[in-house]
């Protein structure tokens, strides 16, 4: 009995994918098991930790700017040879990152952002805790300087617990803001929030953040699934049923938005997230029935047939734990993996190319097994692909020479 609670509370630790736990390799490159395809660490002379997210801004193609979970967004310059770490924002004084999973866990750039200057942050603010998802705007004469006191905050949502936040935030093709958010956390959802759409928690949203009156913060699109609901369901939710997911993305060509979700004892899940779609969180874990945080032999007998489906899972096993999303690979560098879903698992370090096709059949294939504390991935922007170490190291997939 003591043995399977240290080993859960070691699987807790690892529950979003940011913790301190693992050990970042000495290594800078791994070799791919397939296809030599290897990561090649870049920026080496990069000083922070805890980064949890990167991504270009429009109309600034040499500029790579990263998430750090203690409240601050830099810049690295591509363009020069040696990294040049230069502050884009910091609001450290009102991100509660003292949690494990808490923080600033995400960011994006507006589409227009060259117009208008807008970008949007989510992140972690204690007394009461919650979720704070706001709007800044960069300098007029320099795009590359946020200003601290333009923030306008949008949403905020009450979190229960310290852990299951999501924080990832994405524009749809559609012009839309997509939100994700965990269930709230503790340990099997207690307080039933996957299950439960009245409550914005275990959800993504989807909202308009360029509203006709721009003294709203945000309107809800009219095609939204609950957005003339008379039984009191959010509007603001595109699908519902999940734990905890951590990063999602859009297909650039296809618009289909993959994501993945964190598990609680024994599977982690991929899913295609449709409109309205109940991904089953806490009925279900992955493909199986869910009874409670302890049991060990699940019980078969839940409604499956009234949920979304994944289309794929993996158990814990062999050193996994913990999924982190990642891209379909649209870039230009690596022919195999193109059309392919790029992911990871926090805990291995393994980096696996799933294959999805119309019949709905998937074949997984482990790229590599890196060791790494893989936080999240990112592209820059042409699609290439980089994985990020939750521990300070960037790498770039790329092909062997």
């Amino acid at each position: 009995m003591h043995i399977m609670l240290l080993y859960r509370t070691f699987i807790i630790c690892f529950a979003l994918l940011i913790t301190s736990c693992s050990t970042t390799s000495s290594s800078t490159t791994f070799t791919s098991l397939e296809e030599g395809i290897y990561l090649e660490r870049v920026f080496p002379e990069l000083s922070r930790t805890n980064i949890v997210y990167m991504e270009p801004a429009p109309g600034i193609p040499d500029k790579l700017f990263l998430a750090v979970k203690t409240g601050e967004i830099i810049i690295i310059d591509t363009a020069t040879t040696t990294v040049r770490e230069t502050e884009f924002l910091d609001i450290s004084k009102k991100v509660n990152s003292a949690g494990n999973e808490e923080g600033l866990l995400g960011f994006t750039f507006d589409n227009q952002f060259m117009d208008n200057r807008f970008f949007y942050v989510y992140y972690s603010a204690s007394n009461p805790r919650r979720s704070v998802i706001s709007r800044f705007t960069a300098e007029a004469d320099n795009l590359l300087k946020a200003i601290p006191g333009s923030e306008k905050i949008l949403l905020e949502v009450e979190q229960p617990y310290s852990n299951h936040n999501g924080g990832h935030l994405q524009f749809g093709l559609d012009g839309f803001l997509y939100i994700g958010l965990g269930d709230g956390g503790s340990a099997g959802d207690p307080l039933n929030n996957g299950q439960n759409p009245s409550t914005l928690l275990g959800s993504i949203l989807r909202v308009n953040v360029h509203p006709e009156n721009a003294d709203t913060s945000y309107t809800v699109p009219l095609d939204n699934p609950f957005a003339n609901s008379v039984e009191g369901f959010r509007g603001e939710i595109w699908a519902y049923g999940l734990r905890n997911p951590w990063k999602f993305s859009f297909d650039s060509e296809l618009g289909t938005l993959w994501a993945a979700d964190v598990g609680q004892n024994k599977y982690e899940e991929i899913n295609l997230i449709v409109r309205g779609g109940n991904y089953g969180w806490n009925e279900m874990e992955g493909s199986s029935c869910y009874n409670n945080f302890w049991e060990i032999i699940q019980n078969e007998d839940c409604p499956k047939e009234e949920f979304v489906q994944p289309i794929f899972t993996y158990p814990h096993d062999s050193g996994n734990c913990s999924v982190t999303g990642g891209y379909i690979y649209r870039g230009s560098q690596i022919e195999y993996l193109r059309g392919l879903y790029i992911y990871a698992d926090f805990c291995s370090g393994r980096i696996w190319a799933l294959k999805h096709d119309s019949k709905g059949k998937s074949v997984n294939t482990l790229l590599i097994d890196s060791g790494l504390p893989i936080s999240s991935f990112a592209k820059d922007s042409k699609n290439e692909l980089y994985v990020i170490s939750y521990e300070g190291a960037l790498y770039r997939m790329t092909l062997t020479s």
